[in-house]
């Protein structure tokens, strides 16, 4: 019976505040008992205020009271201890270095199950229960257990922040607004949580809405695939029972159009491969970002909640649109070479042979219509003039604006918004549309050529203003022995003969992109195929050492 007795009155010879077994106990005169150590030290703790309490009911005492040791509930203790009563609790949780430990506890502290937002404390199980049973403390807000109830507290006054500042967007305390935030527009931590918290709510509702737009757009690009596939199979299969008609002659063209077939099939199925990667990364991060919302609208401290806001930027631009066009490019090589088969000894006497070859161009590298040959391109030279108001400070620019050196010194420039601040690059005085070609003659090693749309950051991080680090913006990297091309900082490896001078050729209308070097002949260097949704400016950036220069040159 007496150890049943132990069992049921186990708690009662444990102190609240280490959650041990009494040690020295003492009474106080609420009838709380402690250890004589951890009521001390709790009360040493409220020696800067006029009173003292009681861990467990709150009740005050002024003066700190005098306490003396409860000889019989030592003795009670020391008797206990001989039946076997543990230390403590074994069912107790201590808090590990990434959980939050109660701020009642003294020596090993348990792991805290809740946060106070109005005493600013986290509590075990057993601290927590003054919360569900004083009245008063009732009415405080309770939320998940929090190591940042700190940042809570304004670092002036050392009271809690509950007002934001709509003028200066920041937490203050009351003190605060009768201060330096006197007359500012102020609400309620609360009142703008809620009103963040719905803009919070369409930004996620936006996501989620390009998410599912972007997963129809994949599986348009599956059927994509399995169509290019089919056609190409099938276009495959007739042209080679065609040439077996004609197995003596046209073995060769068999062979050669067979493997154009295939060539064109693996470079479709890329192209879809690759635009399907794009949209599945950005599915991706676009359910990383949902998530990251989602996890912040659900955090009850309107603090915290405050604290990590993101400021509601509209979202980054999306991926070009997905146009599905119907494949009757791989029919055109059944037809192609039943012509063939038809006008044969016409086509071998006329010297035809390109014949086949026209045929076959199932999406052919250069669109129809672009210029072939340096004249044709000339054909559409447009004279550039750079913008002085662009200019970096350390950029020279003479020969009528079109030239660019880069210089030690800083240029007399007057201050201007569209002036680049954080790297060597300046843009033209006009824009471009429709088909333009132009040429750019560099000296030195280290030069960018670029387009960019007008709205380009012209300050902030390298990787908002920077040509080709984002998606405002399309640049071909000019090194000494080599070419690099970049967008939206992914950088594609170029081969080709270095020049030193590039031609640029752009039709904004059909979304080309053209470089090419320039010396006896013009050889392709990169092509880009996307669609412009702006004007845009071309561009140069010069790097590496002073001295180098870079030069709209004059066509003829």
């Amino acid at each position: 019976m007496a150890q049943k007795g132990v069992q049921l009155d186990r708690e009662t010879f444990f102190c609240s505040i280490c959650l041990d077994l009494l040690k020295d106990p003492v009474t106080t005169s609420c009838g709380h008992n402690y250890c004589m150590n951890c009521i001390k030290s709790h009360w040493d703790e409220e020696d800067h205020k006029n009173s003292h309490s009681c861990p467990q009911c709150r009740q005050t005492f002024t003066p700190r009271p005098v306490l003396l040791k409860n000889t019989m509930l030592a003795d009670l203790v020391e008797e206990l201890k001989k039946t076997g009563l543990q230390a403590a609790p074994a069912d107790h949780c201590y808090a590990g270095a990434e959980d939050v430990a109660c701020d009642f506890c003294t020596g090993r502290k348990l792991k805290a199950i809740k946060s106070c937002l109005v005493c600013l404390m986290s509590y075990c199980d057993h601290h927590l229960q003054p919360h569900y049973d004083v009245a008063p403390l009732k009415k405080h807000k309770l939320v998940e257990p929090s190591k940042k109830l700190q940042e809570n507290i304004c670092s002036r006054h050392d009271e809690v922040m509950k007002i934001f500042c709509r003028t200066d967007q920041q937490l203050i305390c009351y003190l605060c607004l009768m201060e330096e935030h006197k007359g500012h527009d102020t609400v309620s931590a609360a009142a703008e949580r809620t009103e963040r918290q719905k803009k919070l709510e369409g930004s996620r509702q936006n996501i989620q809405q390009r998410i599912q737009d972007r997963e129809k757009d994949v599986k348009l690009l599956q059927q994509q695939a399995e169509v290019i596939n089919g056609s190409a199979d099938k276009a495959v299969e007739d042209s080679e029972k065609i040439f077996t008609e004609l197995i003596r002659l046209l073995e060769k063209r068999s062979s050669d159009v067979k493997q154009q077939v295939r060539s064109q099939q693996k470079s479709e199925e890329s192209r879809v491969k690759e635009l399907q990667e794009k949209l599945e990364q950005e599915i991706t991060e676009l359910k990383r970002k949902d998530a990251e919302l989602k996890k912040l609208s659900h955090t009850e401290d309107h603090n915290q909640f405050l604290h990590n806001y993101p400021s509601l930027s509209p979202l980054s631009q999306s991926a070009s649109s997905i146009h599905i066009h119907p494949l009757s490019c791989f029919e055109d090589v059944t037809a192609a070479v039943s012509e063939v088969r038809d006008k044969l000894q016409d086509v071998l006497r006329e010297k035809r042979t390109n014949l086949l070859l026209t045929g076959t161009e199932v999406v052919d590298s250069l669109p129809q219509g672009e210029p072939n040959t340096r004249a044709d391109f000339l054909k559409y030279s447009r004279e550039i003039t750079l913008d002085p108001n662009t200019a970096y400070i350390h950029l020279l620019l003479s020969e009528g604006n079109r030239k660019a050196t880069r210089m030690r010194q800083q240029q007399s420039y007057s201050s201007h918004p569209d002036r680049f601040t954080g790297c060597t690059q300046v843009l033209s005085r006009g824009s471009l549309t429709g088909c333009c070609y132009w040429e750019v003659e560099r000296r030195g090693v280290g030069i960018c050529v670029a387009v960019a749309y007008k709205n380009i950051s012209r300050a902030g991080s390298w990787y908002e203003c920077v040509f080709g680090l984002n998606d405002k913006s399309w640049a071909l990297r000019c090194e000494k022995n080599s070419y690099s091309f970049w967008y939206n900082n992914v950088r594609t490896p170029v081969s080709g003969p270095v020049s030193s001078r590039v031609g640029v050729y752009l039709d904004h209308s059909a979304g080309i992109l053209s470089f090419y070097g320039v010396s006896e002949t013009m050889t392709l260097l990169h092509r880009v195929q996307t669609t412009f949704t702006q004007p845009l400016y071309a561009g140069l950036r010069l790097y590496y050492c002073p001295g180098g220069t870079a030069e709209f040159c004059k066509l003829k």
